[in-house]
């Protein structure tokens, strides 16, 4: 039985960072823009926590927020003008925005070289396509994580709970560019559990407290739990932990797995964005 520790492989991650900032022969700091609309606190906890990754790099740090009255042709002429900034390098629009705003036309407001959450247009096409570029942090965690233990998804099964445009489908594109045999499901898939126990690895990004359960898999099955819902002031992932983790072969806790790996790749796409624009 093996827990793949996030914390450990992100601690990883950010200390080369830091080195590579610190013993970096530019002038400049990489600086990431971070845009919140409202003051939801699951997202002022997510930012507090980005926010402590990148200062602990050495890069700069800014929060642009907006009351939840702001229109959507004002959010995205904001967008667009930070995008602008020559001293921005990575910008996120913190999710969810309220209701009356579109996200895409937002999203579509930044540049693609600064787009450091993989969510426009031409990163997705990037990611598609096998390319390298600013992929989706949460997915291209957990392939950094998969690598980091040694677990080559080339020829594995690998069911995919989750359907959203930012876990679920990217995360089974980047599977399938690594040559694993990949099965797309959500929570209303009919005979779930004969799929996810014929899976070599099963990732649950559901948004469903719970709903793996050891019945749903083997003792060879790798388990990626990136569920992370509030039940009764407890964070709870998508995968009965107590019940999987001393019979799975591997298991992400929740938290401590998939969501520091989620911040340290969204600090290292910032990176990757400077030391881009830095050239050019």
């Amino acid at each position: 039985m093996t827990i793949l520790d996030g914390r450990l492989v992100a601690s990883t991650i950010l200390e080369h960072i830091r080195d590579e900032i610190t013993h970096s022969t530019t002038h400049e700091r990489p600086m990431l823009a971070v845009v919140l609309v409202g003051d939801n606190p699951a997202s002022l906890s997510y930012i507090r926590m980005k926010e402590r990754r990148a200062r602990e790099v050495g890069m700069w740090f800014w929060l642009y927020r907006y009351d939840t009255s702001i229109t959507q042709r004002e959010l995205e002429n904001t967008v667009r003008e930070l995008s602008e900034n020559e001293k921005i390098h990575g910008i996120i629009v913190q999710s969810p925005l309220p209701a009356h705003i579109d996200p895409y036309p937002v999203i579509d407001c930044i540049d693609a070289r600064k787009d450091v959450d993989g969510f426009t247009r031409a990163q997705i096409g990037n990611m598609f396509l096998g390319h390298d570029g600013l992929h989706s942090c949460t997915p291209r965690g957990i392939m950094t994580m998969l690598s980091y233990y040694q677990i080559d998804v080339e020829w594995m099964s690998v069911a995919v709970i989750g359907r959203s445009n930012i876990v679920g489908k990217p995360m089974a594109l980047m599977l399938i560019n690594a040559w694993a045999t990949v099965t797309s499901c959500n929570s209303s898939t009919k005979n779930l559990a004969e799929i996810t126990r014929k899976a070599d690895i099963i990732i649950v990004a559901a948004g469903s407290p719970g709903l793996l359960t050891r019945a749903m898999v083997t003792e060879k099955s790798i388990v990626i739990d990136v569920g992370s819902t509030f039940v009764d002031g407890v964070v709870r992932g998508d995968v009965d932990y107590e019940g999987l983790k001393n019979y799975a072969r591997a298991i992400t806790p929740v938290p401590g797995g998939v969501g520091p790996m989620t911040v340290a790749t969204l600090i290292e796409n910032t990176w990757k964005a400077f030391i881009s624009q830095s050239k050019q």
